[in-house]
């Protein structure tokens, strides 16, 4: 499919959101989950569903992407919007979702080098603010503010206008061209990437108190009869009987917080 004029304004500005809230981290719009659903509602129902699958598995992805000091983790935001428009583009079946996957790596690579541009001429801006406090001008740091920030916003959105006006047709012939081998292994390397994330997961809960919460979610999974706002309100229910239970089996004197015997947990905890 092609997108009209509407449909391009709507990903536009969702791409823009994306790219903002990627050093923003305040409402989650550069999240795969969030963004690859808005791109489908944008785009038209009909490619909901899929867009839903492919943000739902490129989120167990981006789940083990994080900043480590100097270090910055690959880009969610434009690998999800950017996988999001190929998948539209090239039919948006779910068969094409493996390949979507696979793209969207080394397209999150493609966007780490997009935000350490936008962040290196980010010092400038930065040098301009100092001095704008310093003469206590705080429009002017208001307004390289909002500059730095629209800067991480296109650095998205760029690439996202620049997909959407290419043919579709031209989408869907180069996936066709590309041998059964390739689109099989990127289907599989999209597998274990998202098998990756779930280990991730796995390895961040992986204590004693958590296990039986763990075990419990795969037998109720089990029951075909229960939908997942289902689980989803089963597993709020659990969460809040468990707090409950924690504060009152807390030792006398507590702060409030008990102890899990997971220092780093409690630390941030207290935090």
């Amino acid at each position: 499919m092609s997108f009209n004029f509407i449909q391009i304004i709507l990903i536009f500005i969702i791409a823009f959101l994306a790219g903002c809230e990627g050093v923003l981290d305040e409402w989650q719009f550069h999240q795969p989950l969030v963004a690859c659903t808005l791109i489908g509602l944008a785009a038209g129902g009909h490619n909901v569903s899929t867009c839903i699958m492919l943000g739902g598995q490129l989120q167990m992805i981006a789940l083990g992407w994080a900043n480590v000091g100097a270090a910055i983790a690959p880009d969610a935001a434009l690998a999800a919007v950017a996988s999001a428009i190929i998948l539209i583009l090239g039919g948006g079946t779910q068969g094409e979702i493996g390949t979507a996957i696979g793209l969207a790596v080394p397209l999150a690579v493609a966007g780490l080098f997009l935000t350490m541009l936008v962040r290196t001429v980010s010092v400038p801006i930065v040098h301009r603010e100092d001095a704008a406090a310093e003469k206590g001008d705080y429009k002017a740091i208001e307004r390289w503010q909002w500059i730095a920030i629209c800067l991480q916003g296109l650095r998205v959105a760029i690439p996202a206008l620049c997909l959407m006006f290419i043919p579709s047709q031209a989408v869907m012939d180069a996936l066709k061209m590309m041998p059964a081998w390739l689109t099989d292994g990127m289907t599989i390397g999209g597998g274990m990437v998202v098998a990756v994330g779930y280990a991730m997961v796995i390895n961040m809960m992986a204590n004693k108190e958590v296990w039986p919460f763990f075990a419990l979610g795969f037998a109720l999974a089990a029951i075909s009869q229960l939908t997942l706002i289902a689980l989803g309100v089963i597993a709020v229910a659990m969460a809040l009987i468990y707090l409950t239970l924690s504060e009152k089996s807390a030792p006398a004197g507590a702060t409030g917080t008990a102890v899990s015997g997971d220092p780093l947990g409690d630390i941030l905890n207290d935090y």
